[in-house]
């Protein structure tokens, strides 16, 4: 698995909101929950925790969409494509949907989550995979043994 040199550059699909990731990834996953197909309209959504040091929005204003709480889904105003998620009490990264990235020909979900909600037939090639979500602890390892992974040349 490799995701590449940075900076990486993606937007939505009318390209009114640009962003720009200037930081490695720290996780990819595919999430199965009940919330995330109906918001992709699609068996999962797909994304990338990116820092939030390595996060920026280089053109347009984001809109707050979808589910309304703490945790803040933002959309593209004119198309209304879901690009990335701040989730509550994670200020330290930016849950980014893979397919807004210019290329995201590199993506495979590490970890797939919330496969206890998942349509029967929708599978993913994930290392890791979890009914919910993984307990607190494990995200250290998980981690790093993505930080070990994500460094190894393809091939």
């Amino acid at each position: 698995m490799s995701a590449g040199n940075l900076p990486w550059e993606g937007g939505c699909r009318c390209g009114q909101v640009r962003v720009k990731v200037t930081a490695p990834p720290l996780l990819t996953m595919a999430c199965h929950c009940t919330g995330c197909q109906r918001m992709t309209a699609s068996a999962f959504s797909l994304s990338v925790a990116i820092p939030s040091e390595g996060f920026a929005v280089t053109r347009g204003e984001p809109v707050i969409s979808g589910l309304h709480g703490a945790t803040r889904h933002y959309f593209c105003p004119h198309c209304m494509s879901w690009m990335f998620t701040r989730p509550e009490g994670m200020d330290w990264f930016v849950n980014l949907r893979a397919t807004m990235l210019d290329d995201a020909s590199w993506f495979t979900p590490f970890i797939e989550t919330w496969t206890s909600e998942g349509l029967p037939w929708a599978a993913t090639p994930a290392v890791h995979s979890y009914a919910a979500l993984p307990a607190l602890e494990d995200y250290d390892g998980l981690l790093r043994e993505y930080a070990e992974q994500a460094l190894k040349p393809k091939g």
